[in-house]
């Protein structure tokens, strides 16, 4: 529910692993010590790193994805049931495969198979047409006023069907011991506003209508052109009344506390009674509400629209939500308007959307038998070891920071020290037992583990917070800092090559890996981070001067990439995207400073022609090797506050003096930027 937790996606004396037998390091002397002790082979080349995607014609100060990964982006091509392909993309595809396997050969019986198979009964699904979606049309279709809306609009955080006010327990701002009620703007079919009225969108607008429209058809409507008009004109009005999404990341503007009684004050226009008796929800003393003046005026706008609108709205988005567990002529009607957004051409074999449901329905359980068979010990004791290194030198850029008084350091140094690491899976897993799972009932299956789910989130409100909970499944494919939490989570899904090799050459493990786990610490320090206290409170711990030499960095830094055209017309927001972009430059810096610690005072040896540095900077870009379509990047620019995999290799590096060395980098390299005008923030 919060917009505070962020994602991405001794070790410091672990020998440089390369072969499976004994080597001397390329140019290095041919002294005693010189030679690399073995225990394994990494995953990837001679040392972790593919050098044969390197365009080596190119030059690392002109364009460093291209030197890194040039070759690699010249032969790839992206899978036509996927939005892009790369390092995240493929690991996660290899990760879906292992819990495909996972799933089909468990004992019979076992509720993921059972899903499993319900989702792949084709047959039995086409013979059963529309009619398990059809009592749930039925239950909007009897709506006989707007508070029976409202309450509609309240239960449909456990089943399909929209709401305009998303809400969710999360830890309270003043009090994060405690998980209270917390309320954000909603109800939007296409990803964001800027899709209701940007030029550049017009495609994907008239595919979201078109799709509307189907819907409609197969509704039964009787005019379903005009029913799908009404649609698209009422969430044209939310759109125009929500905030942007550079706003809603912005703590200082979401944390607005509100009892129940004082948001029936402050927002008529919608029976709020209802729509919290709907959600089973009694009185609040104290919830968050976000987006507040979105919420305010999207009420009133609630009570200036005619029913018979509001439910056509409703009746789409139950039909939209229930689509992939329908006919097949659903599902396509659904895939006509999403690839749009996506620019994919092919849907995904049904086999991975099987795995894909599995995953989200019954996560932990899939998690428990994922690391059982992929996860080893040694990983995670490894990678607990490398986070405490990570730490450390994080601790040493706080006190050396020349931006941060005496005072900000001590409270930051607080906060790093509190900081709670986890690492591959929870200490305790979820009992799934109330889930009703039928491999004769596909529908039925999803709407049980949906509410199962629902009310499992929804039993924490009012509840201390249990910082050991996971937001993530142990099978993810990415990492993320808590927020309020004051936690960092790493699942055992990420914890492979190239992000993760037990067996890889330390300076990749800490290019990779280690700007990971530097990137999620640092997030508890960056712009959104530094207004939550060691405690999880919301709270500026800065001292206005230290915010405003903070805050004069991170604009020179945020003008870098301002002038990235991502595609044509359209370019990063470093409002959306600072959080991450900052995140992303300490997590270098820090990774880099705990490799050095770990060689403790000696030289890395040269592999291949490449000294350590260089190949921590290979590591660094294999990670973010990516190739994505036009309309997806589209869509990243526009709603994600994470920046294009191309710009999270190359706008960092050309801030940090250590990559200059590595390549030297002179003036005149397109990628130079003077030293005094560099950002230094970590």
């Amino acid at each position: 529910m919060s917009r505070f937790k962020a994602a991405l996606l001794s070790a410091s004396t672990m020998a440089l692993l390369l072969a499976t037998a004994p080597v001397r390091a390329e140019n290095a002397p041919a002294e005693p010590g010189a030679e690399i002790v073995v225990v394994g082979h990494p995953q990837i080349g001679t040392f972790g790193v593919d050098l044969a995607a390197r365009d080596t014609a190119a030059k690392p100060g002109d364009d460093f994805e291209r030197y890194a990964s040039g070759a690699w982006i010249d032969k790839t091509t992206i899978p036509s049931d996927r939005p892009s392909t790369g390092s995240f993309a493929n690991l996660r595809e290899d990760v879906q495969a292992q819990v495909q396997k996972l799933i089909t050969d468990a004992p019979a019986g076992t509720k993921f198979g059972a899903l499993y198979t319900a989702f792949l009964d084709e047959g039995r699904i086409e013979r059963a047409g529309l009619k398990p979606l059809m009592a749930d049309i039925a239950a909007v279709q009897a709506i006989s006023d707007k508070s029976e809306f409202a309450r509609h609009m309240g239960s449909t955080y456990a089943k399909f069907g929209s709401t305009l006010f998303n809400f969710g327990p999360y830890a309270d701002t003043a009090n994060p011991e405690i998980n209270v009620l917390w309320m954000s703007q909603g109800g939007l079919g296409l990803p964001e506003k800027d899709y209701y009225f940007n030029a550049q969108f017009a495609k994907q607008r008239g595919a979201y209508y078109a799709y509307v429209e189907r819907t409609m058809r197969a509704l039964g409507k009787a005019d379903p052109k005009a029913a799908a008009a009404q649609v698209m004109a009422f969430e044209t009005e939310v759109a125009a009344l929500s905030w942007d999404s550079d706003q809603s990341r912005q703590i200082q503007l979401i944390n607005n506390p509100y009892s129940t009684a004082a948001l029936k004050a402050y927002a008529p226009g919608l029976d709020w009674d209802a729509f919290f008796a709907g959600a089973s929800l009694p009185e609040q003393q104290r919830m968050i509400v976000n987006e507040n003046t979105a919420i305010r005026a999207i009420a009133k706008l609630v009570e200036a629209t005619p029913l018979d609108v509001l439910k056509l709205w409703q009746e789409f988005h139950v039909a939209d939500q229930a689509a992939p567990y329908l006919n097949k002529q659903m599902v396509d009607s659904r895939f006509a308007f999403t690839s749009s957004i996506s620019g994919v051409t092919q849907n995904r074999p049904r086999w991975k959307r099987a795995v894909d449901l599995v995953n989200t329905s019954l996560g932990e359980l899939v998690g428990q038998a994922y690391v059982a068979q992929h996860f080893p010990p040694l990983a995670k004791n490894r990678m607990e070891a490398l986070v405490a290194n990570l730490k450390v030198a994080m601790a040493g850029r706080i006190k050396t920071n020349s931006w941060m008084s005496e005072p900000t350091k001590l409270a930051a140094l607080e906060k790093l020290a509190k900081m709670d690491v986890m690492v591959g899976y929870p200490d305790k897993w979820r009992d799934y037992s109330g889930v009703k799972a039928d491999a004769a009932d596909l529908y039925g299956s999803v709407a049980s583990a949906t509410r199962f789910n629902a009310d499992y989130q929804m039993s924490q409100l009012g509840q201390k917070v249990d910082r050991k909970l996971w937001g993530m499944f142990p099978q993810t494919v990415n990492a993320y800092n808590g927020g309020l939490e004051n936690k960092i989570v790493f699942p055992a899904g990420i914890l492979q090559a190239p992000f993760f090799d037990l067996n890889a050459d330390m300076a990749v493990n800490y290019g990779a890996i280690g700007v990971v786990i530097g990137h999620e610490i640092s997030h508890g320090f960056d712009d959104q981070g530094r207004k939550i206290d060691a405690a999880g409170a919301v709270r500026d711990w800065w001292t206005p001067e230290d915010g405003e030499r903070f805050n004069a960095e991170a604009k020179i830094f945020g003008a870098q990439y301002a002038a990235f055209e991502v595609v044509p017309g359209a370019f990063i927001n470093p409002d959306l995207t600072m959080g991450e972009n900052i995140a992303d430059f300490a997590g270098l810096s820090v990774a880099y400073d705990a490799y050095k610690h770990a060689l403790g005072g000696k030289e890395a040896p040269v592999i291949d022609g490449l000294t350590g540095d260089q190949r921590f900077f290979l590591g660094y870009a294999q990670v973010w090797r990516s190739k994505a379509r036009e309309d997806s990047l589209r869509n990243q620019v526009t709603t994600d506050p994470h920046s294009p995999a191309r710009y999270r290799t190359i706008a960092p590096l050309r801030n940090l003096e250590a990559w200059y060395q590595a390549w030297g980098i002179q003036p005149g390299d397109k990628m130079y930027i003077p030293p005094e005008k560099r950002a230094k923030i970590w």
